[in-house]
């Protein structure tokens, strides 16, 4: 076969192009493959009518490698002038417009963004981090454009921050399909506000839940923009947790420190145990841990009325869960842990949500595991240049969207 035909049969070409030449470099350690349209009057591409030839430009595409050498497709594509729409270049089967790569390309590089950073991939791939860049924005594009705009009926709102100066980004999950749906500048009031009022009052009627944690901004949204929100407003267990895990950790510090200027060092390096889950204790930490946690410390005090706190999850009557929660509302404001006092006041502010979530069964665990996907994003980044930047990351990693180049679809 000769090396036309082969290049023909393997890259797809068909009429009205053909493969002409095939050249190789040793040097240059590349091959590049000239192709030609015989076609006397191309279609319009925006209209699709056969129109007279205007003039032809030269173009360049990297295709996939052909063995050890980098393969660049060579033509002179005609342009056409359309008594409609003016003068166009036609379009080529093995590109998408305005691209320096062929489909297949872009189909590896993307591949590849999904494993590794930018950087590494233009390192492996010989390629500028800007042309990476470029590649993943047009197949974020792509994929946005094609997306199905669809309020999910169970929603996850969390903020991430985007850089180490408290600056964030709000990230709205789809709960059911584990993606992320819209992510913002910011986390005020107004990001939600905008995100809602792409939405008809009747489709926002379908929303059965908005878990969140206690941040006021996003309550204000959800409880303006959300028919019945109070009864879907959901503080899930990962947030309470982690205001209660936070409090019994300032009570530890405290306390630590008093019992240091006494010479009592039974608290020093005790953090994790108070913090951890017991579950993810071993049987030998944990009986270790015992004499701490059923001390007279104020620390093993506020530490047991979390653990209480987190066991009131497994209710399913708001009644009941109601009662539960009130009872350990009183025993925390009798602590006489200010701390502890402060977390239960707010708690018992939020009760509501905190029932819905019970009642409902919700769970943020779809949006907090999005959020350790976000963390790892930004870790093998080591960091983005700019906001877009890390929306476009975000949404590449774990929008769920059709990526690819519409050739190949």
């Amino acid at each position: 076969m000769h090396d036309r035909e082969l290049y023909r049969k393997i890259l797809g070409i068909e009429s009205p192009w053909q493969v002409v030449d095939v050249e190789l470099d040793t040097g240059g350690r590349e091959v590049r493959v000239h192709l030609e349209n015989s076609e006397p009057k191309p279609p319009c591409p925006v209209c699709g009518e056969p129109c007279p030839r205007y003039d032809a430009r030269p173009r360049r595409w990297r295709h996939l490698d052909t063995c050890q050498y980098r393969t660049i497709l060579v033509a002179m594509v005609p342009r056409v002038d359309c008594a409609e729409h003016g003068v166009h270049q036609v379009a080529v089967a093995w590109s998408e417009p305005g691209s320096r790569f062929t489909a297949l390309f872009e189909a590896l590089v993307i591949d590849w963004l999904k494993e590794a950073s930018l950087t590494a991939v233009a390192d492996l791939l010989g390629l500028s981090w800007q042309t990476c860049s470029a590649i993943q924005e047009r197949a974020v594009a792509r994929g946005l454009a094609r997306r199905t705009a669809r309020l999910p009926v169970r929603l996850g709102v969390d903020e991430t921050s985007y850089q180490k100066r408290h600056e964030y980004v709000t990230v709205v999950v789809d709960q059911e399909a584990g993606t992320v749906v819209h992510v913002a500048d910011g986390r005020g009031r107004e990001v939600l506000d905008t995100f809602f009022d792409g939405f008809s009052w009747e489709e926002r009627q379908q929303v059965e839940s908005v878990a969140m944690d206690m941040w006021a901004a996003y309550i204000a949204s959800v409880s303006t923009k959300i028919p019945g929100a109070v009864d879907k407003i959901a503080y899930d267990k990962f947030h309470v947790a982690q205001h209660l895990s936070q409090t019994v950790d300032e009570v530890r510090r405290q306390e630590n420190k008093s019992l240091l200027a006494e010479g009592d060092e039974q608290l020093k390096g005790t953090k994790y145990l108070w913090l951890r889950h017991p579950d993810h204790l071993s049987e030998d930490t944990w009986q270790a841990f015992e004499p701490l946690r059923n001390s007279a410390l104020k620390t093993a005090r506020a530490w047991a009325i979390k653990e209480l706190a987190m066991s009131l999850w497994k209710y399913r009557t708001r009644g009941w869960a109601r009662r539960a929660w009130l009872a350990w509302f009183a025993w925390a404001i009798r602590s006489r842990l200010e701390p502890i006092r402060r977390v239960a006041n707010m708690i018992k502010s939020h009760l509501n949500g905190i029932l819905n979530a019970i009642v409902l069964g919700v769970t943020n665990a779809r949006s907090e595991g999005v959020n350790s996907k976000i963390q790892w994003i930004k870790y093998t980044a080591r960091g983005f240049r700019n906001r877009l930047r890390f929306r476009i990351a975000i949404y590449f990693h774990l929008g769920g969207l059709d990526l690819y180049p519409e050739n190949l679809r």
